[in-house]
């Protein structure tokens, strides 16, 4: 692992955490309806955290591109979409079948992992 460079990864950090910023600024409104318990703009100490979160996401995904030797925006796009089907569609309906959350919030949140997925995992592939 080696082969992981710094600059791509916090790079594609960056990426993903404005990507999600702007999706949960286009549907905030549609969060709160679907009762999150999100009203209003998220408090400053969230921001840090959140970017540290997509950090690891990014560190761990990074990785899987160094070990798996995926090269191009195709592959890139492809392997964001399995570990989007494999980790957070999983862990969402898991939520929905034994937690009761909304299946339409779920979704919601779901939209935001393959969006942050794919991007992530095409940037690294691509730049990394």
């Amino acid at each position: 692992m080696d082969d992981i460079e710094i600059l791509p990864v916090l790079g594609a950090t960056v990426a993903g955490f404005v990507a999600t910023a702007v999706y949960y600024g286009v549907l905030g409104g549609r969060l709160e309806r679907l009762g999150s318990g999100a009203t209003g703009p998220a408090p400053a100490w969230m921001m840090p955290v959140e970017v540290l979160r997509t950090l690891v996401v990014t560190a761990v995904v990074a990785a899987l591109v160094a070990l798996g030797g995926v090269e191009g925006w195709a592959a890139g796009a492809l392997l964001g979409l399995v570990l989007w089907v494999g980790f957070p569609v999983v862990l969402l309906t898991g939520s929905v079948v034994h937690e009761k959350v909304p299946w339409r919030l779920a979704a919601l949140h779901a939209g935001d992992w393959l969006l942050k997925l794919v991007l992530v995992s095409v940037v690294l592939s691509v730049w990394g």
